[in-house]
């Protein structure tokens, strides 16, 4: 075994849990093998200088130590100039069991494969003496294809130059607590998971059974949401900044301390809400250069770093009773579960004449104190309600003010679990609860796509992008603000309105199903994921509760679970009871065959051809909903805010839109002698 001054050395390792005084001996086992060559301590006394990236490797591999190794010897051919490698010096028995290869058959062998890809692909780095990580497939001895993390570390010699390499190589298939978490739920679920036919899947994967005994359902609960969070990490959905999040944190597993720490800042800094968004800070000594960064560049709020809107807090108690002058009885009385999930906002529809949003709005304002932080009088909120109810179209079947009530509803049930109420504050409830009355005033009942194809004025006026929304909060600030008599900001102070108006604005902008996976996306990787990882670290130590509070409580995260929370609010009608989703889908569907008539009527595109009322099948359109929008964003939202009777309802819908479908039946119901 000859030491040439630019020999390679790899040495290749796999994930497994054993001591890290295993790995120690592998690296200095190395030499030992092979025939009398240099051992690590020769190398040591030569200045060659691998010593130090040994202690560096232990370090890095001390979480997870990884001793399946390989150690081989390239051709001198100049820094990753030739073939590599050329001749095997050492294999670790693990690593021969894993590769397919009998005990000692790697030894002196020549190289198993020309890696020119790979050596391709680590140039740009090598020539700057940099570490390179990355996947590279290799093969094993049948001629699989295997897929490797691959770390090489340059290892320098006297003067600096390059003499060595060392790589760490870990199969792709090694599985982290997190991941193997729900790899036991997504197994323990699939005895009880339903087969799917066409092209949809079916959103009952491990399912939990909600039917059981109190003194289990803590433990189900449990259960169920590490079934959401298995379904989660099992999402599809990957945006061009998600694959670098997860680059990262693949690569912070095999980093040592001090680069794990600078990866979590580089996260947190991808994580923020606004990544092109410049941060200014004031300069005292040019006044001129402060102007006109406030005026030209800023949205006129004062700012903190990270993008903190300014919201001085106000004290106030939440109310718990009101006034509530003029309330129908049976008005009253089809509201005294409006703090459960199954209020059926149809009954109060029905009791107050298609005007349920004015009470309904009275009640839920007043249990959470909105008029007291706003400092308007109840007579004031009362005909700010009138003036929005009164520009919502009765006669569109879905986009009335009936959905705008449920959405309210939903909207406080949210803001009512203890998740939430930990991390929102008044000002995020107050501006959650009038995004959610507005946030579909005036809808004329036909989509975006349509107004654009249609060159309506409104998609003139917002030049084809997020018409519908930005209609709906244009239009409910300027009927607020425009009469003194309903405008409840008016006792405000200018920044603390300007703050709530801008939340306001982007939770009905948010509302906008263009930008639904990317929400969705955004939420998973900064609040979810992240989130379970700390609560796996931490559990129940006082440490680890105060990361998850301050992890929560950044104004960025804050709007990203008030994003969420609305757009939850605005499409939940899969997950109301039975009857409610049934009814919920006839008026969608109506109001989707009318678009589509009218499309025809006028020769424009038609945006949705399903929905034509003589050949559309609503239980397949309900089954496709539920599948691409519905069943990932509730799973993520179950799994930060714990909504057992929502995903239970969501569950069963489902079940019955299939079974409808598979029965080839295209309305609502089945036939009179099946139950489903």
């Amino acid at each position: 075994m000859q030491d040439g001054g630019n020999c390679t050395w790899r040495v290749a390792f796999h994930c497994l849990s054993i001591c890290l005084f295993q790995v120690h001996q592998g690296f200095r086992a190395l030499g030992t093998h092979g025939g009398g060559g240099c051992c690590v301590q020769d190398r040591e006394r030569r200045g060659v200088g691998l010593a130090p990236h040994c202690q560096r490797l232990q370090q890095e591999v001390c979480g997870e130590p990884q001793p399946h190794g390989l150690l081989q010897r390239a051709a001198p051919a100049g820094v990753w100039g030739g073939a590599l490698p050329a001749e095997t010096q050492y294999a670790n028995p693990a690593f021969e069991n894993v590769m397919g290869y009998q005990t000692g058959e790697l030894l002196g062998a020549a190289s198993l494969e020309k890696k020119v890809d790979l050596l391709a692909a680590i140039q740009p780095c090598t020539k700057l003496s940099k570490e390179w990580q990355g996947v590279y497939y290799s093969k094993n001895k049948n001629g699989d294809s295997v897929q490797q993390n691959v770390k090489i570390i340059p290892v320098l010699g006297q003067g600096g130059k390059i003499r060595h390499y060392v790589s760490i190589v870990r199969l792709c298939n090694s599985i982290s607590k997190t991941d193997k978490m729900a790899e036991y739920v997504q197994a323990d679920g699939r005895g009880r998971r339903e087969s799917a036919a066409g092209r949809h899947r079916d959103r009952r994967k491990s399912s939990v059974d909600l039917k059981v005994p109190c003194s289990r359902s803590s433990e189900v609960s449990t259960q169920r949401r590490h079934s959401s969070l298995a379904r989660i990490h099992s999402m599809t959905i990957e945006a061009p900044i998600t694959k670098v999040i997860n680059l990262i944190i693949a690569a912070q597993e095999s980093s040592p301390a001090w680069v794990t720490e600078a990866l979590d800042q580089v996260l947190e800094t991808l994580r923020a809400a606004e990544l092109y968004s410049p941060q200014f800070e004031a300069k005292d000594d040019d006044p001129h250069a402060s102007d006109l960064v406030g005026g030209l560049v800023s949205d006129g709020l004062r700012r903190l770093s990270g993008n903190e809107y300014v919201l001085a807090a106000k004290n106030f108690h939440q109310g718990t009773t009101s006034s509530l002058h003029d309330v129908p009885p049976k008005a009253a009385e089809a509201m005294e579960n409006e703090d459960c999930w199954d209020f059926n906002i149809f009954e109060l529809e029905a009791a107050t004449t298609k005007r349920p949003l004015v009470f309904l709005g009275l009640k839920i304002f007043a249990r959470f104190g909105i008029c007291e932080f706003l400092g308007c009088s109840e007579p004031t909120l009362r005909a700010w309600l009138e003036t929005i109810e009164a520009h919502y179209h009765q006669s569109n079947p879905y986009h009335n003010s009936t959905h705008a009530a449920d959405v309210l509803h939903a909207t406080a049930y949210f803001l009512g679990k203890e998740r939430i109420k930990q991390t929102l504050d008044p000002s995020d409830e107050a501006a959650a609860l009038i995004a959610a009355v507005v946030h579909d005033v005036d809808h004329p009942g036909r989509t975006n796509s349509f107004l654009c194809n249609a060159d309506s004025p409104l998609a003139l006026l917002y030049n084809d992008t997020a018409v519908l929304e930005s209609h709906h909060a244009a239009l409910a600030f300027q009927l607020t603000v425009g009469d003194m008599r309903c405008n409840i900001f008016r006792n405000m102070q200018r920044s603390e309105y300007r703050t709530l108006r801008q939340s306001i604005i982007d939770m009905v902008l948010a509302t906008e199903m263009t930008k639904h996976f990317e929400h969705v996306n955004k939420f998973v990787n900064s609040i979810t994921k992240p989130l379970a990882a700390l609560e796996e670290d931490s559990e129940d130590t006082e440490g680890g509760q105060e990361a998850v509070t301050t992890m929560l409580r950044a104004p960025e995260n804050r709007m990203l679970i008030k994003r969420m929370l609305i757009k939850c609010a605005d499409v939940a009608n899969p997950c109301r009871p039975r009857e409610q989703c049934v009814e919920w889908a006839a008026r969608i569907s109506e109001e989707y065959f009318s678009q589509t008539d009218e499309e025809k009527q006028q020769d424009l595109p038609v945006v949705m051809p399903v929905f034509d009322r003589n050949t559309c099948s609503i239980p397949k359109s309900q089954v496709s909903f539920i599948d691409y929008f519905i069943s990932g964003m509730f799973d993520a939202w179950d799994a930060f805010a714990d909504l057992p009777e929502v995903m239970l309802h969501l569950d069963n819908n489902f079940k019955y839109w299939k079974g409808l479908d598979e029965l080839r039946q295209r309305g609502l119901r089945p036939p009179p002698e099946v139950v489903l």
